[in-house]
C-alpha cells in the first residue's frame, strides 16, 4: 500500500475529546469512521486500497471496549502492510475527566454505576467475557488508562487535552494533520513551555532555557510575553542565547534529515523555561524561524504562554 491512503488512528481515554478530533480531522477532508471495532481496521484497509474508493486520508476512531491487544495488534498489523499510520492519542488528567463527566452528566464506558442487575435487560457488562468494569467513575478512569497504556506507547502524537478547550483541541489536530509539504513527511513541530506546569508528554527533543538570563526579573518587560519585540531583541542579545542557537541550530539540522529517514512521522523539538511565557517563547520562534529558512516545514507554538 506504499503510496496508498493514509491512515490516522485515534485513541485515547473516554472524555478527553475523540469526538473533536474526529470533526476536526472531517474538517481538514479526511474519511472519518467513528467506533470502528479494530478487528474491522483490516478490512477498511482493503476497501480503501481499491482505486474505485477514491479515499486519500482516512481516520478511524477507536471505540471504548474495543481497544486492548485487539487495537494493538490491528494498527500493527496495519503498518505491516507498509501503510502510512498516524496513531493520536488523546490523554487528560484524572480530575479533568472527572469535573468533564460531571459536567455532562454521562457515563464512563467502564463505570458500572447504576448497571442493570444481571438477568435484566442490558446487563451484557455483567457476562463472563465483558470488558472489566469499576465501581467509581475515578477506578473506571485509571482502568482505562492502564488498559491503554501500550496504545499510548506506540502513539505518534499525544495531546494532553486537560487545558485545552474544543477550539483549542481543534487548533492542535490542525497543526498536526493539516500541514502542507511532503504528502507523507515528517511533521515537526517547535513548543514552548513551562517546567512548573509539567514537561510535555509529546515532546521528543527537551532543551532546558532556564540557564539563560530571565526578563521576568526585568519591570519594564515582565507584563509581556517572548512574542513581543522587546522581549524577544533582549532574550536573543543575551550572549548566552547567541551560544545556545549556535550549537543548537546545526545539531537539530543533522537530526531532523536522520528522523525523517528512519521513518518517523511526528516530531516535536520543546523548549523549556520556568514560566513558559518569556526565555524559552523567544527561542522557540527564534529556533522556527531559522528552521523555516533552511528549509524545513514546521509550526511552532506556546503551551503555557498564557497562564
Amino acid at each position: 500500500m506504499a503510496g496508498g491512503p493514509e491512515f490516522a488512528i485515534v485513541a485515547g481515554l473516554s472524555g478527553a475529546g475523540r469526538s473533536t478530533a474526529a470533526n476536526a480531522l472531517e474538517d481538514l477532508g479526511w474519511f472519518v469512521i467513528d467506533n470502528l471495532p479494530p478487528h474491522l481496521i483490516g478490512d477498511v484497509a482493503d476497501m480503501v486500497a481499491s482505486p474505485r474508493a477514491r479515499l486519500r486520508r482516512v481516520a478511524l476512531v477507536a471505540g471504548t471496549r474495543e481497544y486492548r491487544e485487539d487495537l494493538v495488534t490491528a494498527i500493527e498489523q496495519l503498518r505491516e502492510r507498509n501503510a502510512v499510520v498516524r496513531v493520536m492519542y488523546l490523554d487528560a488528567p484524572t480530575e479533568v475527566l472527572v469535573r468533564r463527566y460531571d459536567d455532562t452528566r454521562r457515563r464512563h464506558p467502564l463505570h458500572t454505576g447504576d448497571l442493570p442487575a444481571v438477568g435484566e435487560a442490558g446487563a451484557d457488562a455483567a457476562a463472563p467475557n465483558a470488558e472489566p468494569v469499576a465501581d467509581s467513575v475515578i477506578d473506571a478512569i485509571e482502568l482505562e488508562r492502564e488498559l491503554l497504556a501500550d496504545v499510548r506507547d506506540m502513539a505518534d502524537v499525544v495531546i494532553d487535552t486537560g487545558d485545552l478547550n474544543v477550539h483549542e483541541l481543534r487548533d492542535r489536530v490542525h497543526d498536526e494533520f493539516g500541514a502542507t509539504g511532503d504528502e507523507f513527511g515528517m511533521r515537526t513541530a517547535v513548543m514552548s513551555f513551562g517546567y512548573k506546569h509539567g514537561v510535555p508528554r509529546e515532546a521528543d527533543l527537551v532543551f532546558d532555557c532556564r540557564f539563560l538570563p530571565n526578563p521576568h526579573w526585568v519591570p519594564d518587560l515582565r507584563p509581556y510575553t517572548g512574542l513581543h519585540p522587546g522581549v524577544r531583541d533582549w532574550v536573543l542579545c543575551q550572549d548566552a542565547s547567541a551560544a545556545f542557537l549556535e550549537h543548537l541550530m546545526p545539531m537539530l539540522e543533522s537530526l531532523l534529515p536522520s528522523y525523517r529517514s528512519e521513518g518517523k512521522s511526528y516530531l516535536t523539538i520543546a523548549l523549556g523555561c520556568t514560566g513558559g511565557r518569556h526565555r524559552s517563547v523567544a527561542i522557540a520562534e527564534q529556533v522556527t524561524r531559522l528552521l523555516v529558512e533552511r528549509g524545513h516545514e514546521l509550526h511552532c507554538r506556546h503551551r503555557d504562554i498564557a497562564r
